[in-house]
């Protein structure tokens, strides 16, 4: 299993890589979309993991991208603002949601279930 995670965090996402990394699963991770995009060019992904809200390309705009470009791919997406546009997103379409501060186990949780093709939920 390949992943992307795509935050402006850069200790969020090292942390989250490396942590994926012991676990078995090889997960990459870009700061902007614009890296992700070029990561995402160079390497198949079975998931990617997006901050919503990020500077220059939001999560969702990059979500579009690589929807567009590898329909395959899964998404999960990170949000530390709990707003009422934010869970809309989500719930149109129709992928996992996490809350910053994440649980590294919650996390795993979600990849799992969006691997293994489980029902998605929000929250």
């Amino acid at each position: 299993m390949k992943i992307l995670l795509v935050d402006d965090e850069i200790e969020l996402v090292s942390a989250m890589s490396e942590r994926l990394g012991l676990r078995g699963i090889e997960a990459d991770f870009a700061t902007n979309a614009i890296q992700a995009l070029q990561m995402a060019g160079e390497k198949k992904y079975d998931l990617a993991v997006l901050d919503v809200k990020m500077p220059g390309i939001s999560g969702l705009d990059l979500w579009k991208l690589l929807k567009e470009q590898y329909p395959e791919m899964k998404f999960i997406f990170l949000t530390g603002h709990t707003s009422q546009d934010d869970f809309k997103a989500g719930t149109k379409t129709g992928h996992n949601y996490l809350l910053k501060p994440i649980s590294f186990d919650a996390l795993l949780e979600r990849i799992n279930q969006s691997i293994s093709g489980s029902p998605e939920r929000e929250g």
